[in-house]
C-alpha cells in the first residue's frame, strides 16, 4: 500500500459536501466526522443514544471498506451539540469499543450540519 486514496465501497456512507468519508494513507485511515443518517433509509434516529449508534456504524462502515476495524481506531473526535449529554453518548461509544480505548476529544460544537443532529464523529485507524 502507497500514497493516498479514497475509501469506496457499497456500503460507504455518501460524503455530505465535497470531500471524501475516508481516505486512506499506507496503512492509515482518516474517516471523516460521520453523522447519524443512516444511509440504507436516510432516516436518522432523534436520542442521542442511537445517533452514537449510527455516527459509529457508519464509521465502522468506512474502515472496514478499507480494510481496518473499530478495534483498529487510535483516536477519535466527538462533536456534541450539548455537552450534557456526554454520559448518555458515553455509554454507547464505550460498548461500541469494548475493552478498546482509543484516545479521543470530546467538545461540545456550537452546531452541527444537519437539522436535528446531535452528534458526529470521527477518526483515524490503521489496516493491520
Amino acid at each position: 500500500m502507497s500514497g493516498h486514496r479514497p475509501i469506496q465501497g457499497p456500503n460507504v456512507p455518501k460524503p455530505a459536501g465535497p470531500y471524501s468519508p475516508g481516505m486512506g494513507f499506507e496503512r492509515l485511515v482518516f474517516v471523516a466526522g460521520q453523522g447519524a443518517t443512516d444511509p440504507a433509509s436516510g432516516n436518522m434516529p432523534a436520542d442521542i443514544e442511537a445517533q452514537t449508534e449510527q455516527c459509529l456504524r457508519n464509521v465502522e462502515a468506512i474502515l472496514t471498506a478499507a480494510g481496518s476495524s473499530l478495534q483498529h481506531v487510535l483516536r477519535c473526535g466527538v462533536f456534541l451539540v450539548d455537552m450534557g449529554e456526554f454520559q448518555r453518548m458515553n455509554g454507547v461509544y464505550a460498548r461500541m469499543f469494548g475493552e478498546h480505548r482509543p484516545a479521543r476529544t470530546t467538545i461540545q460544537a456550537a452546531a452541527l450540519p444537519q437539522p436535528g443532529l446531535r452528534v458526529e464523529i470521527d477518526c483515524i485507524a490503521y489496516v493491520p
